[in-house]
């Protein structure tokens, strides 16, 4: 049986990669299930659905731990610190409303792991073809997914103006950017601290996830002498064997 899972979480078969793709669904669409029910109130229906959706995550964490080699090392790792605090949150919203937003940090974990890479860059061109801007887009996705529902976890009971994802969503935004229009604002000295946090750590690393997005420090440029294929974006001569590249650049007039 753990043989059987391993495979499914760990291999390469046509069955495996199509576990690993329902796995990633199932997190988008818990992820977007966490976002949707921030506007409205908590309804014995939405109750049910955070239970439903906790004994899945619960399965899915004790069966990794299950088949996990390194047991001591697992739980040293920060993703799965978040998702036993994502299976407290929708076991027991009571005592963990608002943190199912860590959930995301699992997602971003499957996206990053070897076996789904691998299917993704052959299953689709584009991927394949802008591997580096499709992961910043996601890191940067999570990176405001995160400290939005940071905010919104930190502050929906105590400050009126963060009612929902979206309120937390636009200061988050606004403060990334460095814009700032003080319509909203965080209550408290937790909240005062959080937004100071906020400008400090997260301002620059928002503003180093939004470069490699933009502006990517690597370009695809196949070297024919050696075959390296990532170099710097201004790179005349290949890193590897010294052959001269033809990186095509923007020019001025």
């Amino acid at each position: 049986m753990l043989t059987r899972l391993r495979e499914l979480y760990e291999g390469h078969s046509p069955a495996a990669h199509r576990f690993r793709y329902a796995l990633l669904i199932f997190d988008i669409v818990t992820i977007l299930f966490v976002i949707v029910t921030s506007f409205f109130p908590h309804t014995p229906a939405v109750e049910i659905t955070d239970h439903v959706l906790g004994v899945v995550i619960l399965a899915d964490f004790l069966i990794r731990v299950a088949i996990e080699k390194h047991k001591g090392m697992f739980f040293l790792r920060p993703a799965t610190w978040a998702d036993i605090v994502a299976v407290i949150s929708f076991l027991a919203p009571i005592t963990g409303e608002g943190l199912g937003f860590l959930r995301i940090l699992r997602t971003l974990r499957l996206l990053h792991t070897y076996q789904l890479l691998y299917r993704l860059r052959a299953d689709f061109l584009y991927f394949r073809r802008n591997e580096e801007v499709a992961l910043a887009a996601i890191n940067l996705a999570v990176f405001l997914f995160v400290m939005t529902g940071l905010i919104y976890a930190l502050q929906h009971e105590v400050n009126p103006e963060i009612g929902n994802y979206a309120d937390a969503l636009y200061f988050t935004v606004t403060t990334l950017t460095t814009t700032g229009f003080g319509d909203i604002t965080l209550t408290g000295t937790g909240g005062r601290m959080l937004s100071v946090g906020v400008m400090i750590f997260g301002v620059t690393l928002f503003l180093r996830l939004a470069q490699v997005l933009f502006r990517p420090l690597k370009v695809k440029e196949t070297c024919q002498t050696c075959g390296l294929s990532l170099h710097d974006a201004d790179a005349v001569h290949c890193k590897h064997c010294g052959a001269v590249i033809h990186i095509e650049t923007e020019g001025g007039v």
